[in-house]
């Protein structure tokens, strides 16, 4: 898990219950993909490939679960890249990351 003064108060999931027998994710319900191939392509050479996955582990995973993953300061700085994909939850990560970047956790890019 990865760690930073913003996270180390979140409650993620335990590794043993974030994957099935199969090794997929919880949050990945819609693919079969297990949590080390959905780790590679938020890794890929790809910047769509990434920004597609980044933004479903947003949309899907709990919000204490995406930092298991990814710092919030990538998060800041993909946002353009990925926040099409954020569906219904686009406007709580848009909240999250301007309080965070109000308090000095994170900049943003200028766009």
């Amino acid at each position: 898990m990865l760690t930073s003064p913003l996270v180390r108060t979140l409650n993620a999931t335990p590794m043993e219950r974030l994957v099935d027998p199969q090794g997929r994710p919880y949050f990945l319900w819609d693919e079969d993909v297990t949590l080390d191939e959905f780790k590679s392509r938020l890794r890929d050479p790809s910047p769509e490939v990434r920004a597609y996955y980044l933004g479903k582990l947003l949309r899907q995973a709990k919000p204490d679960d995406v930092f298991t993953f990814v710092r919030a300061q990538e998060l800041a700085d993909a946002w353009p890249s990925f926040e099409r994909y954020l569906g219904n939850s686009r406007e709580f990560w848009r909240w999250l990351l301007a309080t965070w970047e109000r308090q000095g956790h994170v900049r943003r890019p200028a766009h």
